[in-house]
């Protein structure tokens, strides 16, 4: 007898480290729905998901699997997107809106299926229709399996979330602007986890504040849920250690400030090692364009765990100007992956797809000068390789599996169709093609993608995001890439892996990825107002064909679609 228990105990506890390994399951219910919110001296409805801004934070363990159920008791559809997480062969629940899903009807829900694989770190969700994630938006904090990190386990971690605020409905705000082809109007404040901080009316009493205790060192998860700008970050007379972006590790960056740009994700060590008293931590815009910004400070306050009361006056960290590329550029180049033996790294390096992708602002042309967006009566847009995305009325994804090609084609060019002085002066036409072009790729493909940017209408930065993957940032430059040349600059020893990546204004970014997730993605400007202005394409992945390299097969039920 005794040696069966011995024998039983041996294979539940195996079983119990079968199932660490395979990661846990957890549960979270999302209630998305309308909820008033105060600031700037007035109240507005506004949708939230469970009464929050920002919305409920997803903790898990890497390798884990979460099932969010999402309660639409909204007045329209909406979608949900995790924001770094691969998602491995599970497009279904990716959440881009006529990517993957169609919006969950109003009084309905949906339960999508999130899979952590080798994300650790910090990452987020939010909305993935029109601009409904101005306040439906959280974060995602990925702990290491085993509780080791590669830097002293920090003494206490906070989660810091930048985002924009209106006075006005968002959603009046961006139909209005679509409807119209007209620029966005700009936001009214920028918050801290959901307020905008002692410069603006109102705010004082309640900007959010950080208890630290001296001498300890805080993580600071920082995520940048603005819709259109890059921002700068800092905290008065501390010096800050940048140690991860994007659900991944990098080498320590020490700096006074970091620049973040909308979609990514910073994990920033503070060390709480001045005379105990209060200290705002700040965050401002940075723009390099012509467009309309929102030229506002946000505010937060350090305050020492102690007796001490408020000083008359408390110290603002000096932040670069809002237009101070070089500052931008000195901050968004210093970044290097880990890469050590118990976070390696793989960077692809036999290329077997080059894709070259012009990024441009343009103009969409409207027949009988029918829109207002412009004085000529066209509309603005945005393009890549000069075709501007048109989001088709069923989703790619579910087309695409039925083996129906009615609504998109799979010709989206490899490369501009016009090749000329990108960075120049410009010769070529201002306005775009409108489609629904995707780009199709085998599975194990590798791939090497240039994005370019453009002198074309506004130059300006942008953040391109890439859902269902992380990729290696292995070379960035300015003017026009040089096939020639530029590779041999390329970082192939310690890239950052990454999900975000800002192209700097008339330059250039290479990234490497290997096709391995099967499906349908996204690739898409995290500038809110270029997304729908047609910045944007799909990818999809075609099957590897084993069962490992295929999609997982459809949910019972998904969203319906208008059309459908």
């Amino acid at each position: 007898m005794g040696l069966m228990y011995r024998f039983l105990g041996f294979m539940f506890l195996g079983f119990l480290l079968f199932c660490k390994a395979e990661g846990a399951i957890r549960h979270y219910d999302f209630v998305v729905k309308e909820s008033n919110f105060t600031r700037l001296c007035s109240t507005k409805s506004m949708l939230t998901v469970n009464d929050s801004f920002p919305g409920p934070e997803i903790q898990v363990n890497k390798g884990d699997t979460v099932f969010v159920t999402i309660h639409n008791q909204g007045t329209y559809g909406i979608t949900i997107h995790w924001h770094g997480v691969k998602m491995p062969r599970n497009p279904w629940s990716d959440g881009p809106e006529y990517i993957t899903q169609c919006p969950i009807p109003a009084r309905t829900y949906f339960t999508q299926e999130i899979n952590f694989s080798t994300e650790e770190g910090t990452l987020w969700w939010h909305a993935h229709s029109d601009w409904s994630r101005a306040t439906v938006h959280g974060a995602i904090i990925v702990y290491p399996a085993n509780d080791s990190y590669p830097y002293p386990k920090p003494y206490g971690e906070q989660t810091i979330v930048l985002a924009s605020w209106y006075k006005a409905d968002v959603m009046e705000v961006y139909e209005e602007a679509v409807a119209s082809g007209a620029e966005f109007n700009t936001s009214d404040a920028f918050t801290i986890n959901g307020q905008p901080g002692a410069l603006f009316d109102c705010s004082s009493g309640t900007t959010f504040r950080l208890p630290v205790k001296q001498g300890e060192t805080y993580l600071l998860r920082i995520i940048n849920a603005i819709l259109n700008e890059e921002m700068f970050f800092g905290i008065a007379q501390h010096n800050l250690t940048v140690v991860g972006t994007d659900g991944f590790y990098t080498k320590p960056i020490n700096a006074d400030y970091i620049m973040i740009t909308p979609g990514q994700t910073m994990d920033v060590l503070v060390t709480a090692n001045q005379p105990a008293s209060y200290y705002y931590m700040a965050a401002s815009p940075f723009s390099n364009s012509e467009a309309a910004f929102d030229n506002a400070t946000t505010t937060a306050i350090l305050q020492y765990i102690g007796n001490q009361s408020a000083p008359s006056s408390i110290p603002l960290p000096t932040l670069p100007g809002t237009n101070d590329t070089t500052a931008a550029s000195n901050f968004t180049t210093k970044f290097r992956s880990l890469a050590s033996n118990d976070h390696p790294i793989s960077v692809p390096k036999k290329i077997t797809k080059h894709i070259l992708m012009s990024v441009s602002v343009n103009l969409i042309f409207c027949p009988n000068a029918s829109c207002s967006g412009t004085p000529d009566g066209d509309r603005l847009g945005a393009s890549l390789n000069n075709q501007s995305f048109v989001l088709p009325t069923t989703d790619i994804l579910e087309l695409y599996t039925r083996n129906n090609f009615s609504q998109f084609t799979t010709d989206f060019p490899l490369e501009p169709p016009t090749n000329f002085n990108f960075t120049g002066d410009v010769n070529v036409t201002v306005y775009a093609e409108q489609g629904t072009k995707v780009i199709e790729l085998e599975y194990g493909e590798v791939v090497e993608l240039v994005y370019q940017g453009t002198n074309v209408g506004n130059a300006q930065n942008h953040p391109m995001h890439l859902h269902g993957f992380s990729f290696y940032l292995v070379g960035t430059g300015l003017g026009n890439f040089n096939n020639q040349t530029d590779p041999d600059n390329y970082n192939l020893i310690d890239p950052p892996e990454v999900n975000t990546i800002q192209l700097p204004k008339n330059g250039w970014v290479a990234i490497r990825f290997v096709a391995d997730n099967p499906g349908v993605w996204f690739l898409h400007c995290h500038f809110e107002r270029h997304t729908p202005w047609g910045m944007a394409v799909a990818i999809i992945v075609k099957n590897g064909g084993t069962n490992s390299t295929n999609m997982r097969p459809r949910p019972t039920y998904m969203p319906p679609c208008p059309s459908s």
